[in-house]
């Protein structure tokens, strides 16, 4: 159970690194550029003590693809970002995709 929620804690971590990067301002602001890259940080961190008992070609999958839907779910709430059919289409097959690798891949 842990290495999932390591994975969990993997994308949570990246999904705020990544939406603190617009208020960095290109790294010109020490606070939020300290938040970006400590939660980066601690994302690949958490990434890689998932691998001990994940695959990982899962674990990747899984915190890629979660990672972009939850990023495009976010920017869409928190800086009214638009987001079109297609792009809602997109975000299913991604879900879709991570679902199949889980369900799957033979895990040995």
């Amino acid at each position: 159970m842990l290495p999932v929620v390591l994975l969990f804690l993997a994308i949570l971590s990246e999904v705020a690194a990544t939406m603190s990067l617009r208020a960095t301002e290109g790294f010109t602001r020490l606070l939020p550029s300290v938040a970006v890259i400590a939660g980066y940080a601690v994302a690949f961190v958490c990434l890689s003590y998932s691998l001990k008992a994940i695959p990982v070609g899962i674990a990747y999958a899984t915190w890629a693809g979660a990672g972009t839907v939850c990023i495009a779910l976010a920017a869409w709430y928190v800086y009214n970002e638009q987001l079109n059919l297609m792009s809602i289409c997109g975000m299913a097959l991604i879900v879709v995709g991570v679902a199949m690798v889980n369900l799957y891949s033979s895990v040995h």
